[in-house]
């Protein structure tokens, strides 16, 4: 089972210099949510793997963390859409854990649980961490130019030793995701693409 991994800030919701501290601080991006509401009909897990160092720093408790993570996936799922599963790294960066992307520990941990094929799976993130940890578990990984995307992505284009993809938002990756799927699929007859388009991809796919 393939699976597509997300990161949190700068793809979901904004970046804050001084982190997402509350439910009141969270604001989803433009497109978002319906992104992920069109997503959902590919019937594929939808995994969140979020670095959240302001935990390790004493910035905020964890549980505030889980709390602002309970109140999004209420949010997407009003809007028609899933989040299977929520992954954080609650350490300080210099703690040397394997869960804090660039390392794939939190990829590698949902392949466990939920039985993911990595090579077929994505990842989609705003920064080159977000990149490398994807590659280094074996996804296809996806370049969003919202929140850190577009000022990282001259380091990204400068670092990365194996292709990736660039798009402008989770709307544009979201559309990718189907088309690529799509073709992946040609000649077979798999369910989930035996129904009729919904609008969300329609216009999803025709941006490409």
């Amino acid at each position: 089972m393939q699976a597509i991994f997300l990161d949190r800030d700068g793809v979901i919701c904004e970046n804050r210099s001084d982190y997402v501290k509350s439910w009141r601080e969270f604001k989803f991006l433009p497109g978002a949510k319906q992104s992920l509401a069109a997503l959902r009909y590919l019937g594929l897990p939808i995994i969140v793997v979020t670095n959240q160092s302001a935990i390790g720093r004493g910035i905020i408790p964890a549980e505030v963390v889980e709390e602002i993570h309970r109140q999004m996936v209420t949010e997407i799922q009003a809007y028609g859409g899933h989040i299977t599963r929520i992954y954080y790294c609650p350490h300080h960066p210099e703690a040397g854990c394997d869960c804090r992307k660039p390392q794939p520990g939190m990829l590698l941990q949902a392949a466990q649980e939920l039985g993911i094929d990595l090579n077929q799976s994505y990842m989609v993130g705003d920064a080159v961490t977000d990149l490398v940890a994807g590659q280094q578990a074996y996804c296809h990984s996806i370049l969003v130019l919202t929140g850190r995307g577009l000022p990282q992505l001259t380091a990204a284009l400068g670092s990365m030793h194996k292709q990736f993809t660039i798009t402008r938002n989770l709307m544009q990756a979201a559309g990718y995701i189907y088309k690529r799927e799509r073709q992946k699929m040609h000649g077979r007859r798999p369910s989930s693409f035996d129904k009729p388009l919904p609008q969300e991809f329609r216009l999803l796919a025709d941006r490409l």
